[in-house]
């Protein structure tokens, strides 16, 4: 017998990998976690006589001679099990440390785990009843933000588009996306409001709050949501005590913030900007003692933050120092030979030795060198007095790109006036475009 399990508390690319994993083997049983999110026991309360889930009452006694784990790499115990049966892998999350080498793992660095599973149904060209091609949707859109967060890869808009094709219902998957919070989730959310710390490190505003979550039977990550959405920081950690323990939901929209991190250091993990833990405490504990104890992992979370952040990267460290600059009335020749030897796409043009007025650019002078135009700078630069300072963050460069369109903007001292370096967007990009996570812990 094959079995198809997930994370406890699943959200919905935890179930919807589940289908997918489902209609990739379909002789095997999706087994439905005894913890599942509000969204996703909605979704199934209306929806799951057309799906193939199983609860644990119904599986039957049988010996499993296969495992499908999917978005997760941990692995729960149940019933036929035994040392022969063979594990299989399906992840999105960073490789664990301790993760068994003889299983088979096929773990990938996209935004949702979903994504994979549907590519190897686009190849295998299985067809998708709507309500199966919605649920994937839903799994899709839920772990990427609306493929909003960093993390979200082309892999995961391809999969996306597949389930379009296959006739998902935005219309559904928008009325499961963000539910309403619940009462016990709209109590947490007041008493987490009046319990927000703010600390500044490096720069980046992390928004940090505790709070009894013991009476809430749902899960933690809506409230996390909300609390994002109404203040924007660079990261928000929540970390409530529940009758599991005390667990942590942390989410970062900077990349110098890496609350997986902060995750791992408490047991748990996930992503960059995504991830959570469960600490059990040792012992069993009353709820005072519980109380006490949050208020014991919340001291040492926050007094270990300066470990997580890194500091902020800014335009001086991603320029190239001392730019060649030419005068408007450098003549297109001139510029082209500086372009072939010098092999810069773009110059920054300046009058008085330093009072930038505009950018040329190597596509203008090679287009006037084809036709044998005899102009100027002048004539073919994009005139305007853009520049970036070197302590200006990634941010601002980016939008001031956009804004301009101008793909490598001279950078100057506010001070001095001086002319330090250029950047470029290729800079720009290098720099912002984070190396794929090696497949990792969940």
């Amino acid at each position: 017998m094959k079995v198809i399990l997930t994370h406890e508390q699943a959200d919905m690319d935890a179930l919807a990998s589940q289908l997918g994993a489902w209609l990739l083997h379909p002789d095997a049983i999706p087994l439905l976690p005894r913890g599942i999110n509000r969204n996703g026991r909605r979704f199934l309360n209306q929806y799951e006589k057309d799906l193939p889930f199983v609860g644990f009452k119904e599986l039957p006694r049988k010996p499993v001679d296969t495992i499908i784990l999917v978005d997760t790499q941990s692995l729960i115990t149940i019933k036929g099990m035994h040392e022969d049966t063979n594990i299989v892998v399906y992840d999105h999350h960073p490789r664990r440390d301790d993760l068994n080498p003889d299983w088979d793992c096929h773990l990938v660095g996209y935004g949702a785990n979903t994504s994979q599973l549907v590519a190897r149904i686009r190849e295998r060209g299985i067809e998708l009843t709507d309500i199966q091609a919605t649920m994937l949707a839903l799994g899709l859109y839920e772990d990427t933000g609306s493929f909003t967060y960093g993390s979200t890869k082309a892999e995961d808009l391809l999969a996306a588009s597949y389930c379009l094709a296959q006739g998902a219902d935005l219309d559904i998957v928008t009325r499961f996306l963000y539910p309403p919070l619940s009462a016990g989730q709209r109590k947490l959310y007041e008493d987490l409001m009046k319990n927000i710390h703010t600390y500044l490190v490096e720069d980046q505003t992390i928004l940090a709050a505790k709070a009894d979550a013991m009476d809430v039977k749902d899960e933690i990550s809506s409230v996390a949501h909300k609390m994002r959405d109404v203040f924007n920081p660079d990261a928000l950690l929540l970390l409530v005590a529940t009758e599991q323990g005390i667990r942590l939901v942390a989410r970062a929209t900077s990349d110098c913030i890496n609350v997986a991190a902060i995750a791992e250091s408490m047991g748990g993990g996930g992503h960059q900007r995504a991830a959570s833990a469960l600490v059990r405490p040792e012992d069993s504990l009353d709820r005072h003692e519980t109380l006490r104890f949050l208020d014991q992992q919340f001291d040492s979370m926050v007094a270990d933050l300066d470990h997580y952040v890194r500091h902020a990267v800014t335009v001086e460290a991603i320029m190239s120092k001392d730019p060649l600059l030419l005068s408007p009335e450098t003549p297109v020749q001139e510029a082209h030979r500086l372009m072939q030897r010098y092999g810069y796409e773009g110059y920054p043009v300046v009058e008085n030795g330093h009072h930038v007025v505009g950018l040329l650019n190597r596509r203008e002078v090679d287009r006037a060198i084809h036709h044998g135009l005899d102009l100027t700078v002048k004539s073919l630069m994009a005139a305007g007095e853009v520049s970036v300072s070197p302590d200006a963050s990634l941010e601002e460069l980016q939008t001031l790109m956009a804004k301009t369109d101008w793909g490598q903007v001279p950078v100057v001292q506010p001070d001095t006036g001086e002319i330090v370096g250029i950047v470029t967007r290729t800079d720009l990009l290098k720099t912002m475009t984070p190396t794929a996570d090696m497949p990792s812990r969940s």
